[in-house]
């Protein structure tokens, strides 16, 4: 089962898990290390930014097994 949904927020994604900051800057996506914070979920920073969420959010729940914090 996925770790990360779609409605978590940006920020507790973080908090979370730190490692996937590489994996938002890498689609182009401001975080809130980033210097462009985004107070929304993880869908809605998609969506913004014209993203496929379900694309993020798979490749944000694969990363955490090949990223190190």
């Amino acid at each position: 089962m996925d770790k990360i949904k779609k409605d978590m927020s940006v920020e507790d994604l973080i908090d979370a898990y730190p490692q996937t900051v590489q994996i938002l800057i890498r689609m182009g996506l401001p975080c809130l290390v980033c210097g462009e914070p985004f107070w929304g979920t993880i869908e809605e920073l998609a969506r913004n930014y014209n993203a496929d969420p379900d694309l993020l959010l798979k490749q944000l729940n694969e990363g955490l097994e090949g990223l190190k914090a």
